[in-house]
């Protein structure tokens, strides 16, 4: 059997945490900043899990993560 290829896209944008959960960034946060909020911005600023539903996906592109 061959080894499994990782996606080099998403290895950059997902880090596992201790317990086994994928963290990622949130959205929003790159460019068109002058309309959002001060407090939107600083809400965007935090990491957050990858939802339960979405983690069996990217455990299939992220097989050695």
């Amino acid at each position: 059997m061959p080894k499994m290829k990782t996606s080099s896209s998403a290895a950059k944008r997902f880090t596992k945490t201790g317990t086994g959960k994928l963290k990622r960034m949130k959205a929003g946060k790159q460019h068109i900043l002058t309309k959002k909020s001060t407090k939107m911005k600083r809400n965007l600023r935090h990491a957050t899990t990858v939802d339960h539903a979405m983690e069996r996906n990217m455990k299939k592109i992220l097989p050695y993560l």
